[in-house]
Order: structure tokens, then sequence, then C-alpha cells
């Protein structure tokens, strides 16, 4: 298991910058934001599709840091009711595809995305109840008329290119935890797999662990981001909340990073579980920890996984049993 980060959190920076810190900690694998959400500060791949000379300079400057492309992270709605909104995550996504195919990476991460309620809908419409029935109609209507007719062409798309799909289980989106993933997975295929992260199963009150076993075989890339539920807020008002990510003293949760929402035990059984259920490629570390800084909150989380990280092959005898 290999050591990586998000390379977004410093998209101010250029990727030579970017590069350098993350080798000074140690780091010689990265995760790079592609599109959508994270972004295109250090990678946009209709530019380096395009531009032969540009791509070999991009790559070059991987070389000379001597760190490794994991996954590229293309985050976005592709499903968004508003049509250009969704045309842009679309290609977005595409690109992605196609320049990981070109580098010889394997992963894209993105989201499921989320309609809204008909074809007329302006707005995406995240469906979290069963009653009034009405819910269930948008429901049904969302997964049979688009996400799982939009993921079959995405699927097959994503097999000619021989990349694979890891979709960030994200409240707000169609594929949220566990059971929506393989909903999706088993429609559409293996092509469709998890891009696991802790921070947002812990407030929605799923155990890590018991998803990582539930995903087994399914995980394609993990996330390493910690969340912190407070437990007075979450007395009075549960874990719903759309306050502000700013008003940390008010939220019901924030995200943290790694050892800061929950202590090493937690991340040592953690990592323990992706291993016993064959995940071996990387810990990703994503940093939204609005309480310390950037430089700090990637410094510490670091350290903190290196002595967590399992790095060698798994044993092939045991001398004791």
């Amino acid at each position: 298991m290999k050591l990586s980060v998000l390379a977004n959190l410093y998209g101010s920076k250029s990727l030579e910058e970017t590069l350098k810190i993350l080798t000074s900690l140690g780091v010689h694998t990265a995760e790079i934001g592609a599109g959508g959400y994270p972004g295109k500060a250090h990678c946009d791949p209709e530019e380096l599709l395009a531009d032969s000379k540009k791509y070999d300079e991009f790559v070059a400057t991987f070389k000379k840091y001597d760190v490794e492309i994991c996954a590229l992270a293309a985050h976005g709605n592709p499903l968004h009711p508003n049509k250009e909104i969704a045309a842009q995550y679309d290609a977005d996504f595409k690109n992605a595809v196609k320049l990981a195919e070109k580098l010889g990476v394997d992963t894209v991460i993105t989201f499921s995305g989320c309609p809204g309620d008909h074809e007329g809908a302006k707005l995406p419409n995240w469906v979290t109840c069963a009653w009034p029935e009405d819910y269930l109609e948008i429901l049904n209507w969302q997964w049979e008329q688009k996400v799982i007719p939009y993921w079959k062409e995405m699927g097959e798309f994503c097999r000619r290119h021989g990349v694979k799909i890891a979709f960030e289980m994200h409240p707000g989106f169609c594929v949220y935890n566990p059971e929506t993933l393989l909903k999706l997975r088993a429609a559409v295929g293996d092509v469709i797999g998890a891009n696991f992260d802790p921070s947002h199963l812990i407030w929605q009150g799923i155990d890590p662990v018991a998803a990582i076993r539930e995903l087994k075989g399914a995980i394609y890339h993990v996330h390493a981001k910690d969340t912190k539920i407070d437990k007075y807020n979450t007395a009075k008002n549960g874990v719903l909340d759309t306050k502000h990510y700013g008003k940390e003293l008010e939220r019901a949760w924030v995200f943290r990073t790694v050892g800061y929402g929950n202590n090493e035990s937690y991340w040592r059984d953690l990592v323990s579980n992706l291993r016993l259920c064959g995940y071996d490629k990387v810990l990703s570390i994503e940093h939204e920890d609005s309480v310390m800084s950037i430089d700090e909150g990637l410094r510490k989380a670091v350290t903190f996984l290196k002595d967590i990280i399992i790095e060698e092959e798994k044993p092939t005898t045991m001398s004791w049993a």
C-alpha cells in the first residue's frame, strides 16, 4: 500500500511546486485533479490531449520528482438537470478517462451524479426518505431513467479505454453508501467500484470497517479523510446539517485531518481491513480540515499515516501456524 495525496489542495501553486512539497514529505504517489469539482489547476485533460508538447512536459514533471499518478479525480454531476452544467461534467469525465488511458492510469474518480425530479427540473433532488410516496416515485424515475442508462453508457466507454470508475459515495448524489454503490455496480458491471472515503460514511452512522467488508472486491481507491462528530450538537439536532462548514462549533460534524476525528486504533483497524479484503493500492490524503492550515493538516496526516499504512507485501507463510 502506498501513501498518496489528492494534489488539488495546492491548486494555487504550480504542479512543480506541488510535487516538490509532496516529495519533501516523503510522498511519491499523487491523485491529480482533472476536472469537475477538483478543478484543472495542475491537469487539463482536453489541453494535454490536444498538445503533445504540453503532454510531454506534464509527464516529464512527474518523472523529475519521481512521482507516480495513481488516479485522476474528475468528480462532477453529469446528471445535473441543467443541460449545460451536465454537459460540462460529462465532457470533463470523458476527457479524464482518455487522458488516464494515455498515461497508463487505470482509475478515474467521480460522483454518481444526481438528477432532478422530472425532465423539466432545474436543480438536483436528493431523495432521503420513503414517505410520502412521492419521493419513491422520484427515486425510481431517477435510477431507471437517468442513473442506470447514463452509467451503462459510460461503463462501456471506460471499458473501451481500459479505465475503471471509482465512485466516491457522497450524500447529495444517488450513490452515497455501500448499498447504492452495489446497486449501480449490479446494473452496470465491475467497471464500477468505490472510491472509499470514510469521512462521508462516518457522519451517516456507517461503520467504515463494516462498509469495507460489504464492498470486498469492489474498492478501487481510498481517500484518507476523517470526520469528527460533535456529540453535543448531534444530541440536540441529529446528524443532518446544512450549516456552513466554517461554523465548526455549531455543526453536528466537521471534516478533519486523519487522527483528529478518530484515533490511531480506529485507523489501524480500517487499514487492516482494507488489506484483509484485498485492497492494496493507495491511501490518498484529502485535506478538507477547516481547523488547521493546508500545510499543517497535510504534514500531520502524512506523519500519522506513515505509522499506520501497511507498506510491505502480505506474508506468504506463517511460521506460527
